[in-house]
C-alpha cells in the first residue's frame, strides 16, 4: 500500500506541472493517462484498506500471549496504521467517499462509529480511528482466551496502552487528538483497576476490616495464616505476568501497594509481637511490610524478572512449598 501511495502522491504533486506542460489538445492523452493513473491507484488503495479491515476482523488466531503481553496483531496493525497516518494528504482524496461497513462480529458496545464525540472529524481521521476500533474489538475477544480473569484485564490494559502510546508518539496524534488519547488512557486505567480488584481481592479480604482492632492471639494468628495463603497464591500466579510499559507497571504496583500495604502494616505492628511470642508460632508471621514492597517491585517483568532468587529467605519460601521462617 505504501508504494502505491508514494506513486499517488508523486503524480498528485506533479499534476499542476502536467496540466501546464500538456495543456494543448494534442497532448490531452497525457493528461488523461495521469488522471486514469490516479483513479486506478486510488481504487487500489481503497481495496487494500478494505483488505486490511477484513484481515483484522477475520483474524481467528487463538494464541494467548504469555503473561498477558502485547499481542502481535496489536503491534502489526498499529505500526501499519501509524505509517498510514503519514499519507494524510493522499488518503484525504482517496477515502473521502469511501463508506465504512460495521462488521457483523463487532459487539454492541462497538457499534457507534468514531466521530465528533471522540474529537475525530476529518475523513482520514475517522478512517484511522475506525481501524483502531476494529483492532480493539478483536483484542476484547482475544482477552477471553485467558482462564485467569485478572490476566485478561491485564492483557487489555497492556494492549490498549501500546495503542495509546503509538498514537501519542506518531502522526496519529494529529489525526485523533488529545481528547481521543485521554478517553482511551482512561480505559487503560479502568482495565488496570479491574485487574487489581479481581487479582488482589482475596488478599485484601484476608485482613480484618479494622486492621488496628484489638483481638486475641489465636485470632491474630489465624488472620496471619489467611493473609499468607492469599498473598502467596496471588504472587505465585502472577510472577510470570508482564507489563511492558514502565509507566503502567509502576502505576499498578503503587496502586496495589497502597490498597494492601498500609492495612497490613497496621495489623502487623499491632499483632506481630504477641503472635511471635506464642509457643509453636514459628512461620506464622512470614512477612514484614517491607517484604511485601520488595515482592511487588519484582512483579510484571515476566518469568525472568519476578523470580524468587533475590536472596531473601521469605521470598524463597513463596516459591517453594509456601513455608518459611518468620520475617521479623
Amino acid at each position: 500500500m505504501f508504494r502505491t501511495l508514494d506513486i499517488y502522491e508523486a503524480i498528485s504533486d506533479l499534476w499542476p506541472d502536467i496540466e501546464s506542460i500538456f495543456s494543448f489538445e494534442s497532448t490531452a492523452a497525457v493528461r488523461n493517462r495521469a488522471i486514469n493513473s490516479l483513479i486506478k491507484l486510488g481504487d487500489a488503495v481503497r481495496t487494500m484498506l478494505a483488505d486490511l479491515e477484513n484481515s483484522i476482523t477475520k483474524d481467528a488466531s487463538k494464541i494467548s500471549v504469555p503473561g498477558g503481553g502485547v499481542h502481535p496483531l496489536t503491534r502489526y496493525v498499529m505500526n501499519y496504521i501509524s505509517f498510514l497516518s503519514d499519507y494524510s494528504g493522499a488518503l484525504s482524496d482517496i477515502v473521502a467517499d469511501f463508506p465504512m461497513e460495521v462488521p457483523a462480529s463487532m459487539p454492541e458496545a462497538y457499534f457507534s462509529s468514531p466521530g465528533p464525540d471522540d474529537g475525530v472529524t476529518s475523513p482520514v481521521s475517522v478512517r484511522l480511528a475506525w481501524l483502531i476500533l476494529i483492532l480493539l474489538c478483536k483484542l476484547d475477544g482475544k482477552a477471553q482466551f485467558y482462564r485467569d480473569v485478572p490476566l485478561s484485564y491485564l492483557f487489555l490494559a497492556n494492549n490498549l496502552r501500546y495503542v495509546v502510546n503509538k498514537v501519542r508518539t506518531s502522526s496519529l496524534k494529529f489525526h485523533l487528538g488529545d481528547e481521543w488519547i485521554e478517553k482511551h488512557d482512561a480505559k487503560v486505567r479502568q482495565y488496570a483497576a479491574n485487574y487489581e480488584r479481581v487479582g488482589w481481592d482475596r488478599v485484601m479480604s484476608s485482613l480484618p476490616a479494622n486492621a488496628a482492632a484489638a483481638m486475641t492471639v489465636p485470632e491474630a494468628a489465624e488472620w496471619f495464616r489467611k493473609f499468607n495463603s492469599a498473598f502467596e497464591e496471588a504472587y505465585r500466579k502472577q510472577s510470570s505476568w508482564v507489563v511492558p510499559d514502565s509507566r503502567l507497571r509502576d502505576e499498578i504496583k503503587i496502586s496495589v501497594a497502597r490498597k494492601i500495604g498500609p492495612a497490613y502494616r497496621r495489623f502487623y505492628e499491632r499483632n506481630r509481637a504477641a503472635v511471635s511470642r506464642q509457643a509453636g508460632s514459628h512461620g506464622i508471621v512470614r512477612y514484614a511490610p517491607d517484604d511485601l514492597e520488595n515482592y511487588w517491585s519484582d512483579l510484571f517483568y515476566g518469568p525472568s524478572g519476578g523470580s524468587f532468587s533475590s536472596g531473601s529467605s521469605s521470598r524463597s519460601s513463596v516459591s517453594s512449598s509456601g513455608h518459611g521462617g518468620s520475617s521479623h
